[in-house]
């Protein structure tokens, strides 16, 4: 039965402006979002989903841990 906490990764896309979500602990997910809560939603649906259509037994919860990086770039003002 599942009750091992799920690693999922989310990286930000600064080309397309959404969270891109992935994850090697359940099987065919890739989704995306805007926000970091819009993705939440979307992975707490589709988790179960996956690892049903993937013949993962699970009861219960299935806890999983989200881990979002983003990395930017920030310039200095000039000093006058």
């Amino acid at each position: 039965m599942m009750n091992e906490l799920l690693l999922v990764r989310a990286e930000w896309d600064r080309d397309v402006c959404v969270w891109v979500a992935t994850s090697d602990d359940v099987p065919g997910l890739a989704t995306e979002a805007e926000t970091l809560e819009e993705l939440c939603s979307k992975l707490e649906r589709m988790i179960p989903e996956l690892l049903n259509a993937n013949s993962v037994p699970i009861s219960g919860g299935v806890p999983f841990e989200l881990l979002a990086r983003r990395f930017s770039t920030v310039c200095p003002e000039p000093v006058s």
